[in-house]
């Protein structure tokens, strides 16, 4: 894993999709539809943020297709909230990623929230930019707080699946990876996870990359990340967590193309709110287990 990194990740489920490619129907009605999830999740990253209400927050709805009506139902969801230093950073170019005034911009905020949309359009609009490089400088050195939804959340890791058809996700091929905006290694982050069947694609990306984990982000749901080794679940539903360490056999790569994969041994954990997990050591703790008196990250709570 990541050493010494200073900043906090949030990464949510999501609720509705806005303008990914993968998808086959968007919904009109932004303002009533976005459901922010999240009173429990976006008041979560104010409290984790450097200065609370009073932090600088910047909105970035590059993967939306609706960008401009996204972004301001952010900044009236954090007013609500009592964040009332919020803006949009409208990226939709490269060259807008490497603009001075979004630069500073940047320098300046305390949190950055990435809706939702298509992730692709993250990684090319921003990869390898001024924007992206300082993005990366910010998470790892400073007290800093990077929250990104759906496609924002998935975009997050070293690589990043952006497309797959759920019902054919167990077919050798059909799940897609590209390189993500590298705040976090070793992981691989779907979204949607439970309300549209994803638990397929996200065994296909694991098997063939066994020593990372894969997280499928239910809506109003997710994890809060710190120093890209804690992790806590945050919200309503449910964290899938897919660890491939243990698979003692496959036959990704006897098969062709188009045909099922099997897989021996794929070992599955499920977190709910509260619940914690060590990325280092790879320990589930349940905070409210029946079995046993162990608590957050291990420690006793008696």
């Amino acid at each position: 894993m990541d050493e010494d990194v200073v900043g906090k990740l949030v990464i949510i489920g999501g609720a509705v999709n806005k303008g990914s490619f993968t998808e086959v129907s968007y919904d009109e009605n932004v303002a009533n539809n976005l459901n922010f999830f999240e009173k429990g999740i976006l008041k979560r990253i104010i409290k984790e943020s450097k200065h609370g209400e009073d932090s600088r927050i910047e909105i970035v709805p590059t993967a939306s297709q609706i960008p401009g009506e996204v972004g301001a139902e952010y900044v009236r969801t954090f007013e609500y909230l009592n964040a009332k230093n919020t803006g949009v950073l409208n990226i939709l170019t490269r060259e807008n990623a490497n603009d001075p005034e979004v630069i500073s911009r940047l320098e300046k905020a305390d949190v950055v929230l990435f809706t939702g949309g298509d992730q692709l359009r993250l990684s090319s609009i921003l990869g390898g930019t001024q924007f992206h490089r300082l993005l990366l400088k910010k998470y790892r050195t400073e007290e800093f707080l990077y929250a990104g939804t759906s496609a924002g959340a998935a975009a997050a890791s070293d690589n990043m699946i952006y497309q797959g058809s759920s019902t054919e996700a167990m077919l050798k091929g059909e799940v897609k990876m590209t390189g993500g905006l590298g705040l976090i290694d070793d992981v691989i982050i779907d979204t949607h996870f439970v309300e549209r069947g994803r638990i397929g694609r996200l065994f296909q990306a694991v098997v063939g990359n066994p020593w990372v984990l894969g997280i499928g982000l239910g809506e109003d749901t997710g994890l809060l990340i710190k120093n890209n080794k804690q992790m806590e679940a945050l919200g309503s539903g449910l964290v899938i967590l897919v660890d491939g360490n243990e698979i003692k056999d496959t036959n990704l790569t006897s098969v062709d193309l188009g045909q099922p994969i099997s897989i021996n041994h794929l070992v599955t954990h499920v977190m709910s709110m509260f619940d914690t997990y060590d990325l280092e050591t790879r320990r589930l703790f349940i905070h409210s287990s029946q079995y046993t008196s162990i608590g957050k990250f291990g420690v006793d709570n008696n």
